[in-house]
């Protein structure tokens, strides 16, 4: 059974820092791209950034460009996401997503194929 399970998540003041990780279990890590997406209250889910099984190619959305950074151990199972300068409108639930395959799903969230709980992040003004 495979589960991906997010941590991290929290309150913090904008400007602030996060790190969120999420960790793995039931497949076979290294042979899957991972992704982070997120929600906000009202809003669909949007693509925040992906990383290939190897870890060499790294993909994010404008919004978190130069302010999140997405990595990955594969012998620890895990995927993180790195959130600096946060901002307000970075508040939302945020999910990490699993995509067999070296090339990658990019933004696309319906080509992804497990996907976490989701981990709630705060940006207090």
């Amino acid at each position: 059974q495979v589960q991906l399970v997010e941590s991290g998540g929290g309150l913090v003041q904008a400007g602030g820092s996060l790190r969120l990780s999420c960790a793995a279990s039931g497949l076979t890590f290294s042979s899957y791209a991972m992704g982070w997406f997120r929600q906000a209250p009202g809003k669909e889910r949007e693509f925040v950034a992906t990383i290939k099984w190897s870890g060499g190619n790294t993909y994010y959305a404008d919004s978190v460009k130069g302010r999140f950074t997405i990595s990955r151990d594969n012998a620890k199972n895990t995927v993180y996401l790195q959130m600096n300068t946060l901002k307000p409108e970075d508040t939302a639930v945020y999910y990490c997503a699993a995509h067999k395959g070296t090339v990658g799903a990019g933004a696309a969230a319906g080509l992804y194929d497990y996907w976490g709980q989701g981990t709630q992040v705060t940006v207090s003004s």
